[in-house]
């Protein structure tokens, strides 16, 4: 289970943020997409627009 602090979630985190990835590309491991998502959301970024362009 990943929390938000976790190495791999701050990765991917980043790596979205700075647009080097889509939310969609994080990797449906365990938990990690729900606490990526989580953390996107709460910086103001829509991952449902982000599917909805897809």
């Amino acid at each position: 289970m990943f929390k938000k602090d976790s190495g791999l979630v701050k990765i991917w985190f980043g790596a979205v943020l700075n647009g080097t990835y889509q939310y969609k590309d994080v990797p449906n491991l365990s938990n990690l997409q729900q606490v990526v998502g989580e953390q996107l959301t709460d910086m103001g970024y829509d991952i449902n627009a982000e599917n909805a362009a897809a």
